[in-house]
């Protein structure tokens, strides 16, 4: 029998074209897949009605969603965030939820650096300068990264990517990582609170969950020194957006670079919108062909792995292999590796 996959609409482009590399969907004889008809910021239970399979960018996935989807089996998310996935129904439903760590990676961990790099060399206000008409050289001087303290609140899948990457540029690393026993080489493990301090920038990489909410509060923002930098390419509510506002407009530190907000889009009148001290960018700073290329075969992997009878890499709630639903799934994973 034909297994049917539904793609949602936002991981394609406006003129209709693929955005994320699913060809090994086309080349899989067994799998049949389609764009979902309609764009929307929850996905529907009409919507997922009849498939076996969802890949899935952006839409809320709640237990609504799930009910009546008799046939899904797996939820690929086309990143490593999930919490627009209600996971609970997805394991009750008994539907596997995976994610694709190997995809955003490298093209994650390269745009903190960015973000790293753009503000040490301050180039927003360099740019600005000269579009303005200015040609001030040595007004808008950056801070070398030799000997800075680079601070990772989280120091995963992602983490440690960064961690390879900011290796040449001779900083000193330090990370706050609750889950880690042993700190990766090169990295010293420190109390949050310590890091604030110490940080010359302080980038934020952790999951978004009920712990992490509001982890980067005004008081921990408040540890942080005047010449230090903020870094947040993970989730909007890990940092309280209102405190970090004020402390930019205070000058109390000395920038920020953000690709995730609160609120999503930003509103008009976001004063975050006014401030020159700050890098923004729409939830997009690791939009590459390289993430398109990663994130679009690690969820076709995951859909296929289910599709042939085995259970997939990377899958989030893995209670849900109790299900019956995934009973063949479950007899083929085997009690060894489980």
């Amino acid at each position: 029998m034909t297994f049917r996959v539904g793609v949602t609409a936002s991981a394609r482009r406006r003129d209709g074209t693929t955005l994320y590399d699913l060809s090994l969907l086309d080349e899989a004889p067994e799998v049949d897949w389609e764009f979902l008809a309609e764009n929307t910021r929850e996905l529907r239970p009409d919507q997922v009605a009849g498939f076996d399979g969802l890949v899935v960018m952006s839409g809320r996935v709640t237990a609504a969603t799930l009910a009546g989807a008799d046939r899904l089996l797996v939820l690929a998310r086309l990143g490593v965030g999930y919490d627009t996935v209600d996971v609970d129904a997805c394991t009750k439903a008994g539907v596997l939820l995976t994610i694709a760590p190997d995809g955003v990676r490298r093209p994650m961990a390269s745009s903190a650096m960015a973000f790293v790099l753009a503000l040490a060399h301050r180039m927003l206000q360099k740019d600005r300068n000269v579009r303005e008409g200015g040609w001030d050289r040595f007004e808008n001087a950056g801070v070398g990264l030799t000997g800075r303290t680079l601070g990772l609140i989280g120091v995963g899948n992602l983490g440690r990517d960064v961690v390879a990457l900011s290796e040449p540029f001779g900083m000193r690393r330090i990370a706050y990582d609750p889950y880690l026993a042993t700190a990766p080489p090169g990295v010293e493990l420190v109390p949050l609170e310590t890091l604030m301090r110490e940080a010359d920038f302080v980038v934020v990489l952790c999951p978004l969950t009920g712990e992490t909410r509001g982890l980067v509060n005004a008081e921990r923002l408040g540890l942080m020194k005047p010449t230090a930098f903020l870094i947040n390419v993970a989730r909007g509510p890990i940092v309280d957006q209102a405190a970090l506002t004020e402390a930019l407009q205070e000058r109390r530190i000395a920038g920020a670079a953000l690709d995730v907000f609160e609120r999503e889009p930003v509103e008009p009148d976001d004063p975050l919108l006014a401030l020159d001290n700050v890098i923004l960018a729409p939830h997009a700073i690791g939009m590459t062909d390289e993430i398109f290329r990663g994130c679009g075969q690690s969820a076709s992997r995951s859909v296929l792995a289910v599709a042939r009878g085995r259970v997939p890499d990377y899958v989030v709630n893995r209670d849900a292999l109790d299900h019956p639903r995934l009973e063949g799934l479950r007899r083929a994973e085997g009690p060894a590796s489980r």
